[in-house]
């Protein structure tokens, strides 16, 4: 599936996709279907990757599925050549067990302040159900500080 990008994103998008090679959520086989401002969508395989010792889905795959759609998410939103974006905080509700397939999260921000923002992100299955419920905290801070 084609990824559907923001009009006026491409340029950031170009950058993030050659940076993230190297990254957690790309090793993990995260796979971006949208990115916009005020929606961010990929996929995430429930594999050998991503599962624990059980054959579940791992929480903590979750997190970093969730994570990843908040920090992209805010960094859309913001100068990268001046800001950073930077998780602080993130909570998750685990509610259903997955054991194969891959799942689909979504961010959408609840809000985007000058400092702080804040994103909720809801992790479902490959038959829409609910997975995981996460809200996310982002801060924006300066690029000489991190």
């Amino acid at each position: 599936m084609k990824m559907e990008i923001e009009e006026g994103l491409e340029d950031k998008v170009s950058l993030l996709e050659k940076q993230r090679t190297e990254s957690m959520d790309y090793q993990l086989g995260m796979n971006f279907l949208k990115l916009s401002r005020d929606e961010v969508i990929a996929t995430l395989p429930v594999d050998s990757r991503t599962r624990q010792p059980f054959g579940l889905l791992h929480g903590g795959a979750s997190v970093v599925l969730a994570e990843s759609l908040a920090s992209c998410g805010a960094w859309l939103n913001i100068d990268e050549s001046q800001y950073a974006a930077v998780g602080i905080e993130i909570n998750a509700n685990h509610l259903r067990a997955v054991r194969s397939g891959q799942v689909t999260g979504r961010a959408v921000p609840i809000r985007k302040g000058k400092t702080i923002q804040v994103w909720e992100i809801d992790i479902r299955d490959e038959k829409k159900r609910r997975v995981c419920l996460s809200r996310c905290t982002i801060a924006v801070v300066p690029i000489n500080r991190v």
